[in-house]
Protein backbone atom coordinates (compact mmCIF):
# COMPACT_ATOMS: atom_id res chain seq x y z
CA UNK A 1 0.00 0.00 0.00
CA UNK A 2 1.34 3.39 -0.95
CA UNK A 3 1.98 5.59 2.08
CA UNK A 4 0.08 8.88 2.05
CA UNK A 5 1.93 12.08 2.85
CA UNK A 6 0.98 13.77 6.12
CA UNK A 7 -0.93 17.01 5.69
CA UNK A 8 -1.60 19.79 8.19
CA UNK A 9 -4.75 18.13 9.53
CA UNK A 10 -2.89 14.86 10.14
CA UNK A 11 -0.19 16.80 11.97
CA UNK A 12 -2.78 18.47 14.21
CA UNK A 13 -4.40 15.09 14.97
CA UNK A 14 -1.03 13.53 15.81
CA UNK A 15 -0.11 16.47 18.03
CA UNK A 16 -3.46 16.33 19.83
CA UNK A 17 -3.08 12.58 20.34
CA UNK A 18 0.40 13.05 21.80
CA UNK A 19 -0.84 15.75 24.18
CA UNK A 20 -3.72 13.48 25.23
CA UNK A 21 -1.39 10.58 25.94
CA UNK A 22 0.90 12.89 27.93
CA UNK A 23 -1.98 14.20 30.04
CA UNK A 24 -3.23 10.64 30.65
CA UNK A 25 0.24 9.50 31.76
CA UNK A 26 0.55 12.51 34.07
CA UNK A 27 -2.84 11.79 35.61
CA UNK A 28 -1.93 8.14 36.19
CA UNK A 29 1.34 9.17 37.84
CA UNK A 30 -0.49 11.65 40.08
CA UNK A 31 -3.08 9.00 41.02
CA UNK A 32 -0.29 6.53 41.83
CA UNK A 33 1.41 9.10 44.08
CA UNK A 34 -1.87 9.77 45.90
CA UNK A 35 -2.36 6.04 46.53
CA UNK A 36 1.22 5.68 47.79
CA UNK A 37 0.70 8.68 50.07
CA UNK A 38 -2.42 7.04 51.53
CA UNK A 39 -0.79 3.59 52.01
CA UNK A 40 2.56 4.73 53.40
CA UNK A 41 1.57 8.03 54.93
CA UNK A 42 4.14 7.74 57.75
CA UNK A 43 6.97 7.65 55.20
CA UNK A 44 5.64 10.59 53.17
CA UNK A 45 4.83 12.68 56.26
CA UNK A 46 8.32 12.07 57.68
CA UNK A 47 9.97 13.24 54.45
CA UNK A 48 7.67 16.27 54.33
CA UNK A 49 8.56 17.30 57.87
CA UNK A 50 12.28 16.92 57.16
CA UNK A 51 11.99 18.95 53.94
CA UNK A 52 9.96 21.74 55.60
CA UNK A 53 12.37 21.90 58.53
CA UNK A 54 15.28 22.18 56.11
CA UNK A 55 13.52 24.96 54.19
CA UNK A 56 12.77 26.80 57.44
CA UNK A 57 16.43 26.55 58.45
CA UNK A 58 17.75 27.77 55.10
CA UNK A 59 15.42 30.80 55.14
CA UNK A 60 16.14 31.86 58.72
CA UNK A 61 16.41 35.67 59.05
CA UNK A 62 20.21 35.80 59.35
CA UNK A 63 20.65 33.63 56.26
CA UNK A 64 18.20 35.52 54.03
CA UNK A 65 19.93 36.58 50.81
CA UNK A 66 19.35 39.85 48.97
CA UNK A 67 20.60 41.22 45.68
CA UNK A 68 22.18 44.68 45.69
CA UNK A 69 22.44 46.85 42.56
CA UNK A 70 24.24 50.01 41.50
CA UNK A 71 24.82 51.77 38.18
CA UNK A 72 28.51 52.38 37.46
CA UNK A 73 29.76 55.16 35.18
CA UNK A 74 32.80 54.26 33.07
CA UNK A 75 34.96 57.38 32.73
CA UNK A 76 37.02 56.51 29.68
CA UNK A 77 37.23 52.79 30.34
CA UNK A 78 35.52 50.48 27.86
CA UNK A 79 32.95 47.85 28.77
CA UNK A 80 35.44 45.13 27.83
CA UNK A 81 38.12 46.52 30.15
CA UNK A 82 35.65 46.73 33.00
CA UNK A 83 34.32 43.20 32.53
CA UNK A 84 37.84 41.76 32.49
CA UNK A 85 38.53 43.32 35.88
CA UNK A 86 35.08 42.44 37.21
CA UNK A 87 35.38 38.82 36.05
CA UNK A 88 38.00 38.08 38.72
CA UNK A 89 35.46 38.95 41.42
CA UNK A 90 33.21 36.03 40.46
CA UNK A 91 35.61 33.46 41.91
CA UNK A 92 38.12 35.55 43.86
CA UNK A 93 40.82 32.91 43.40
CA UNK A 94 43.11 35.07 41.27
CA UNK A 95 42.81 38.19 43.40
CA UNK A 96 45.91 39.28 45.34
CA UNK A 97 45.85 38.39 49.03
CA UNK A 98 46.38 42.01 50.07
CA UNK A 99 43.18 43.15 48.37
CA UNK A 100 40.41 43.80 50.97
CA UNK A 101 37.72 42.69 48.53
CA UNK A 102 39.20 39.17 48.46
CA UNK A 103 38.49 38.79 52.19
CA UNK A 104 34.81 39.55 51.68
CA UNK A 105 34.58 37.12 48.76
CA UNK A 106 36.50 34.36 50.54
CA UNK A 107 34.29 34.64 53.63
CA UNK A 108 31.13 34.67 51.46
CA UNK A 109 30.21 38.16 52.58
CA UNK A 110 29.60 39.03 48.90
CA UNK A 111 29.09 36.51 46.11
CA UNK A 112 27.33 35.87 42.81
CA UNK A 113 28.76 38.95 41.04
CA UNK A 114 26.99 39.94 37.81
CA UNK A 115 26.85 42.79 35.30
CA UNK A 116 23.91 43.99 33.20
CA UNK A 117 23.75 46.42 30.30
CA UNK A 118 22.03 49.80 30.66
CA UNK A 119 19.63 50.66 27.82
CA UNK A 120 19.05 54.04 26.18
CA UNK A 121 15.72 53.88 24.33
CA UNK A 122 15.82 57.34 22.72
CA UNK A 123 19.56 57.33 21.96
CA UNK A 124 19.90 60.67 23.77
CA UNK A 125 22.58 59.69 26.29
CA UNK A 126 20.06 59.21 29.12
CA UNK A 127 19.75 55.82 30.81
CA UNK A 128 16.20 54.48 30.62
CA UNK A 129 16.32 51.01 32.21
CA UNK A 130 18.58 48.09 33.09
CA UNK A 131 18.35 44.94 31.00
CA UNK A 132 18.24 42.38 33.83
CA UNK A 133 16.86 39.69 31.48
CA UNK A 134 19.60 40.02 28.90
CA UNK A 135 17.16 40.52 26.00
CA UNK A 136 18.91 43.48 24.37
CA UNK A 137 21.08 43.18 21.27
CA UNK A 138 24.30 45.10 20.55
CA UNK A 139 23.00 45.84 17.03
CA UNK A 140 19.66 47.29 18.15
CA UNK A 141 19.36 50.93 17.10
CA UNK A 142 16.20 51.71 19.07
CA UNK A 143 17.24 50.24 22.43
CA UNK A 144 20.92 51.07 22.45
CA UNK A 145 23.33 49.49 24.93
CA UNK A 146 25.13 52.37 26.63
CA UNK A 147 28.92 52.24 26.46
CA UNK A 148 29.60 54.40 29.53
CA UNK A 149 27.32 52.70 32.06
CA UNK A 150 26.89 49.22 33.51
CA UNK A 151 24.72 47.86 36.29
CA UNK A 152 26.66 45.97 38.97
CA UNK A 153 25.00 43.33 41.10
CA UNK A 154 26.03 40.88 43.80
CA UNK A 155 24.31 38.93 46.56
CA UNK A 156 24.69 39.54 50.28
CA UNK A 157 23.21 37.89 53.34
CA UNK A 158 21.02 39.73 55.81
CA UNK A 159 23.54 39.40 58.62
CA UNK A 160 26.20 41.14 56.47
CA UNK A 161 24.16 44.14 55.34
CA UNK A 162 26.01 46.40 57.78
CA UNK A 163 29.22 45.68 55.81
CA UNK A 164 27.74 46.90 52.51
CA UNK A 165 29.51 50.35 52.56
CA UNK A 166 32.86 48.65 53.27
CA UNK A 167 32.30 46.11 50.48
CA UNK A 168 31.39 48.95 48.10
CA UNK A 169 34.60 50.85 48.89
CA UNK A 170 36.73 47.71 48.53
CA UNK A 171 35.06 46.88 45.23
CA UNK A 172 35.67 50.36 43.81
CA UNK A 173 39.26 50.34 45.05
CA UNK A 174 39.93 47.10 43.18
CA UNK A 175 38.33 48.30 39.95
CA UNK A 176 39.97 51.73 39.97
CA UNK A 177 43.41 50.21 40.55
CA UNK A 178 43.28 48.46 37.17
CA UNK A 179 46.20 49.81 35.03
CA UNK A 180 44.30 49.63 31.72
CA UNK A 181 41.35 51.59 33.06
CA UNK A 182 43.64 54.15 34.69
CA UNK A 183 45.34 54.78 31.34
CA UNK A 184 41.97 55.19 29.58
CA UNK A 185 40.81 57.48 32.39
CA UNK A 186 43.82 59.77 32.00
CA UNK A 187 43.12 60.28 28.29
CA UNK A 188 39.40 60.72 28.95
CA UNK A 189 40.03 63.38 31.60
CA UNK A 190 42.32 65.36 29.28
CA UNK A 191 39.76 65.30 26.47
CA UNK A 192 36.94 66.29 28.80
CA UNK A 193 38.87 69.29 30.13
CA UNK A 194 39.53 70.45 26.58
CA UNK A 195 35.87 69.99 25.70
CA UNK A 196 34.72 71.95 28.76
CA UNK A 197 37.10 74.83 27.95
CA UNK A 198 35.89 74.88 24.35
CA UNK A 199 32.22 74.88 25.41
CA UNK A 200 32.72 77.78 27.80
CA UNK A 201 34.54 79.76 25.13
CA UNK A 202 31.77 79.20 22.60
CA UNK A 203 29.10 80.13 25.15
CA UNK A 204 30.88 83.41 25.88
CA UNK A 205 31.09 84.17 22.17
CA UNK A 206 27.38 83.55 21.70
CA UNK A 207 26.55 85.71 24.70
CA UNK A 208 28.70 88.56 23.38
CA UNK A 209 27.10 88.33 19.94
CA UNK A 210 23.66 88.41 21.51
CA UNK A 211 24.49 91.48 23.57
CA UNK A 212 26.01 93.37 20.64
CA UNK A 213 23.37 92.62 18.02
CA UNK A 214 20.13 92.39 19.94
CA UNK A 215 20.47 94.56 23.00
CA UNK A 216 22.70 97.38 21.78
CA UNK A 217 21.20 100.82 22.44
CA UNK A 218 22.24 102.00 18.99
CA UNK A 219 20.33 99.16 17.35
CA UNK A 220 17.24 99.51 19.52
CA UNK A 221 15.62 102.12 17.21
CA UNK A 222 16.89 101.47 13.67
CA UNK A 223 16.36 104.15 11.08
CA UNK A 224 14.95 101.73 8.56
CA UNK A 225 13.93 98.14 9.11
CA UNK A 226 11.95 95.46 7.37
CA UNK A 227 10.81 92.26 9.08
CA UNK A 228 9.92 89.18 7.06
CA UNK A 229 9.78 85.54 8.22
CA UNK A 230 11.65 86.18 11.46
CA UNK A 231 14.53 88.08 9.77
CA UNK A 232 15.21 91.75 10.57
CA UNK A 233 17.25 93.98 8.25
CA UNK A 234 19.21 96.93 9.63
CA UNK A 235 20.38 98.73 6.51
CA UNK A 236 22.74 96.29 4.82
CA UNK A 237 23.17 94.14 7.97
CA UNK A 238 21.04 91.04 8.47
CA UNK A 239 20.60 89.58 11.97
CA UNK A 240 18.85 86.20 12.59
CA UNK A 241 17.58 84.87 15.87
CA UNK A 242 19.73 82.01 17.15
CA UNK A 243 18.41 81.67 20.69
CA UNK A 244 17.84 77.91 20.23
CA UNK A 245 21.51 77.46 19.42
CA UNK A 246 22.43 79.29 22.61
CA UNK A 247 20.20 76.98 24.67
CA UNK A 248 21.66 73.91 22.94
CA UNK A 249 25.19 75.11 23.60
CA UNK A 250 24.43 75.71 27.28
CA UNK A 251 22.85 72.26 27.65
CA UNK A 252 25.91 70.67 26.08
CA UNK A 253 28.14 72.71 28.36
CA UNK A 254 26.19 71.63 31.45
CA UNK A 255 26.44 67.95 30.48
CA UNK A 256 30.20 68.23 30.02
CA UNK A 257 30.54 70.05 33.37
CA UNK A 258 28.48 67.32 35.04
CA UNK A 259 30.61 64.51 33.61
CA UNK A 260 33.93 66.07 34.57
CA UNK A 261 32.64 66.95 38.04
CA UNK A 262 31.77 63.34 38.83
CA UNK A 263 34.64 61.74 36.89
CA UNK A 264 36.84 61.47 39.97
CA UNK A 265 38.01 57.92 39.16
CA UNK A 266 37.92 55.43 36.25
CA UNK A 267 34.76 53.90 37.74
CA UNK A 268 32.26 55.86 39.82
CA UNK A 269 28.78 54.95 41.03
CA UNK A 270 25.75 57.04 40.16
CA UNK A 271 24.18 55.75 43.37
CA UNK A 272 25.27 53.61 46.29
CA UNK A 273 24.40 49.94 46.21
CA UNK A 274 20.68 49.58 46.85
CA UNK A 275 19.19 46.44 48.38
CA UNK A 276 16.43 44.70 46.47
CA UNK A 277 13.67 44.16 49.08
CA UNK A 278 12.63 40.87 47.48
CA UNK A 279 14.83 38.13 49.00
CA UNK A 280 16.49 35.52 46.82
CA UNK A 281 15.57 32.70 49.19
CA UNK A 282 12.09 33.80 50.22
CA UNK A 283 10.53 31.67 52.92
CA UNK A 284 7.19 31.01 51.21
CA UNK A 285 8.87 30.09 47.92
CA UNK A 286 11.31 27.70 49.59
CA UNK A 287 8.60 26.11 51.73
CA UNK A 288 6.54 25.37 48.62
CA UNK A 289 9.52 24.02 46.67
CA UNK A 290 10.75 21.84 49.52
CA UNK A 291 7.20 20.61 50.15
CA UNK A 292 7.01 19.34 46.57
CA UNK A 293 10.49 17.83 46.79
CA UNK A 294 9.63 16.15 50.11
CA UNK A 295 6.42 14.71 48.66
CA UNK A 296 8.23 13.40 45.59
CA UNK A 297 10.97 11.90 47.74
CA UNK A 298 8.44 10.31 50.09
CA UNK A 299 6.50 8.81 47.19
CA UNK A 300 9.71 7.43 45.69
CA UNK A 301 10.65 5.71 48.96
CA UNK A 302 7.08 4.45 49.31
CA UNK A 303 7.25 3.02 45.78
CA UNK A 304 10.45 1.17 46.67
CA UNK A 305 8.81 -0.25 49.81
CA UNK A 306 5.74 -1.26 47.84
CA UNK A 307 7.86 -3.10 45.30
CA UNK A 308 10.36 -4.53 47.75
CA UNK A 309 9.38 -8.15 47.02
CA UNK A 310 9.70 -7.68 43.26
CA UNK A 311 13.04 -5.89 43.74
CA UNK A 312 14.33 -8.66 46.01
CA UNK A 313 13.26 -11.34 43.50
CA UNK A 314 14.98 -9.45 40.70
CA UNK A 315 18.18 -9.19 42.74
CA UNK A 316 18.15 -12.96 43.43
CA UNK A 317 17.93 -13.88 39.74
Amino acid sequence: MEQREMNFWDLCVALGSAIGRGCSALWQLLARMIRLTYRYWWVVVTLLLVALALAWYITRPDNTKYRVNAVAMLNGASVQQFEQAYMLLKSGCQLPDEEPVKTYIKEQKAFDFRTFRVIDCLHDGVADYVDFRGKSSPTDTTKVQMQDRLCLQFTIKNRDLALLPEIENALLAWLNANPAMQQSYAGYLENMRAEVAFNHTQAQKLDSLTSNYYFSAAMAQPAASNTSNGVTFYGDRKVTLFLDKIYAQHRHMQQADYRIQFATAPVTLENHFAVDPKPVNGRMKYLLVFFLLGWLGGCLIAELIDRRKAIAAWLKE
